[in-house]
């Protein structure tokens, strides 16, 4: 039997609530964990809803294994373990799990579930290194995307939290060998996958906005506001990197041809009064959150949010998400 007294507070705490089976105990315990083991799902799974849906799997996992608990390694290391093994099992069942509608172009596995995380629900500890803006951005997550799921879990464990090699062997159940093995391959793909961009994803990293992009988010609201398609086209990088999900992958198309494609589909009619937004944040990314009028009603109801990557003062990657009934988003649904 453990010996509490020679435990962390919190590792003796749980064992004490697990060995009386205090469930309100165990739940205070593990609760302040959430947030940073839903990122971590997050990570592994690229969708938030998922995110949420795994975590609540962590402590349900933890709760019917907590007589397993024995202080060998920290709670929070025992959780990030299997909260990684959850999502490593749900991955395993997930590819048949959303067909893509008949007619629709497949976007491809990695950007099928690509939803964004909203800033809100990310840990309040600036410094934790969970929360780095790099690690969190859309192109860091659909990158991960793009690896086998235990060369993901490799990479995550040990680039963005820093676990040592036989930390990792033991949570994943590989060999020290293996998860060498398996982290190397893992950091050819995300080379590929970001070309130009670091790999040193435990640095510190600034997670406020610049006023250059401040700027350019207001600049976009305002042109759809005024259904200014110049002023709109003057904000897109001629070779603007194009998503909008989940009906389309990613394309590169000049800003003329984006804003003629978006005409075309009817979001805009010169002379009328449709948009309304509201400049967010989410994955650490400038956003705005864009609102339309339908008819001549006095409600604009929120309809997309646009997550831009911008570059030199103008939006190299512009990812659009459908918002409406996504509460978890924290936006209004209607202005």
């Amino acid at each position: 039997m453990t010996d509490v007294r020679r435990l962390g507070a919190d590792e003796a705490a749980f064992i004490a609530a697990a060995r009386a089976g205090d469930s309100a105990r165990f739940a205070l315990l593990t609760e302040r964990h959430r947030r940073e083991l839903q990122v971590h799902c997050y990570r592994m799974l690229a969708n938030y809803e998922d995110a949420q849906d795994m975590t609540q799997e962590t402590f349900l996992r933890a709760w019917n294994k907590r007589e397993s608990f024995q202080g060998h390694a920290a709670l929070r290391t025992w959780l990030y373990r299997i909260a990684t093994n959850a999502c490593l099992d749900f991955l395993g069942k997930r590819n048949d799990r959303t067909p893509v509608p008949s007619g629709l172009p497949d976007p491809g596995s990695e950007l099928r579930y690509l939803q964004p995380y909203p800033d809100r629900m990310l840990p309040e500890d600036p410094q934790e290194s969970v929360v780095a803006r790099e690690t969190i951005e859309l192109a860091f997550v659909v990158a991960v995307q793009h690896l086998p799921p235990r060369q993901r879990a490799v990479l995550i464990l040990r680039d963005v939290l820093g676990w040592p090699a036989s930390q990792a062997a033991g949570a994943l159940e590989l060999s020290v060998a293996s998860v060498a093995s398996a982290l190397q391959r893992a950091r050819v793909t995300m080379r590929k996958q970001l070309p130009g961009r670091r790999l040193d994803w435990r640095s510190p990293a600034t997670h406020e906005l610049s006023d250059d992009e401040r700027g350019v988010v207001k600049a976009y609201i305002d042109a759809h506001e005024r259904n200014d398609l110049d002023g709109l086209v003057s904000l897109l990088r001629g070779d603007l990197r194009f998503a909008m999900l989940p009906e389309s992958g990613a394309v590169t198309m000049t800003a003329g041809e984006a804003v003629d494609g978006w005409v075309s589909a009817g979001l805009f009619q010169p002379g009328y009064d449709d948009w309304r937004g509201v400049a967010t944040t989410v994955n650490r990314m400038p956003a705005a959150a864009l609102y339309r009028r339908a008819g001549d009603g006095p409600e604009y109801r929120l309809f997309t949010m646009a997550v831009l990557h911008i570059v030199d003062g103008k939006i190299a990657e512009l990812t659009g998400f459908d918002a409406a009934g996504k509460p978890w988003l924290g936006l209004p649904a209607t202005l």
